[in-house]
């Protein structure tokens, strides 16, 4: 991995990785290839999702596709081939779980193919919205195999079992006001439209304290883990913590002075 001022330099430039301000923004970047996503890439994506998580600069990631065909078509399927054991295949490392384990609040601009891995990818993410061109499947069924980066468990949660079953078990796409409807994505909006949305709704949790951002983003987490008893309580914790912050006494100070507030994640 290498840093420079705070900004993270990939390895590959299939990876594009810019900071502005508060937001960090990654870019698959190969989109003659529909951004799948190669082990090059892979390995990447795991390195900015550390780097990410490690800085006091960041607040804020931004996971998007270059080109206005794909978000991503998930794995490179030609080098799933290099696995030469199903043991060796279940225990890779895999970008889902880097990307899963981010603690600060993302936002997937999904424009165009969320496929597969890719659709998994935009599911890790804590927000998505999506372009009007975009389209959503899982279809692993249709190669003899099913999605093994918590597309199950994600598209349960967001679309609902039956929907979920009728993706995951023919493998066809749905398009974007379908995913609207299902509750996978929050927004829709035209191409031309998505990365400035995208821009202006990261730049507006930026602006929020970002500890209290980190910890609603691990109460949402526990909310679906425990039972509704313990994530209150869990809930409540949480919130005890955020109030003992430097950055909760200066949005009361600030509150109290009418002025805007000044956060330095302490």
């Amino acid at each position: 991995m290498t840093t420079t001022d705070n900004a993270f330099v990939s390895p590959t430039d299939e990876i594009i990785v810019e900071l502005d301000g508060h937001v960090a923004t990654i870019t698959l970047n190969r989109p003659q290839k529909l951004n799948a996503v190669t082990q090059q890439m892979s390995d990447a994506l795991v390195e900015a999702a550390e780097w990410a998580n490690d800085s006091d600069q960041v607040r804020v990631v931004v996971l998007t596709g270059a080109g206005e065909r794909s978000f991503s078509a998930g794995s490179d399927i030609r080098q799933l081939e290099k696995y030469t054991t199903p043991w060796e295949f279940r225990n890779r490392v895999d970008y889902c779980d880097a990307l899963r384990r981010l603690r600060k609040p993302v936002i997937a601009a999904v424009n165009g193919y969320a496929l597969g891995g890719g659709l998994e990818t935009a599911m890790t993410c804590d927000i998505r919205i999506a372009s009007s061109t975009a389209s959503f499947a899982a279809p692993e069924i249709k190669l003899g195999w099913i999605g093994g980066g918590g597309m199950s468990s994600f598209l349960a949660h967001s679309a609902g079992s039956s929907n979920a079953a009728l993706m995951l078990m023919t493998g066809d796409p749905i398009d974007a006001p379908t995913a609207l409807a299902w509750g996978l994505v929050s927004e829709v909006v035209e191409p031309g439209r998505l990365a400035a949305r995208a821009a202006e709704l990261a730049q507006t949790i930026a602006s929020r304290p970002p500890i209290a951002a980190e910890t609603a983003k691990a109460n949402l987490h526990a909310a679906y883990a425990l039972p509704q008893e313990k994530a209150i309580e869990y809930e409540r914790d949480l919130q005890t913590i955020c109030f003992a912050t430097d950055d909760a006494a200066e949005g009361r100070a600030a509150f109290a002075e009418r002025r805007p507030a000044d956060f330095h994640r302490r």
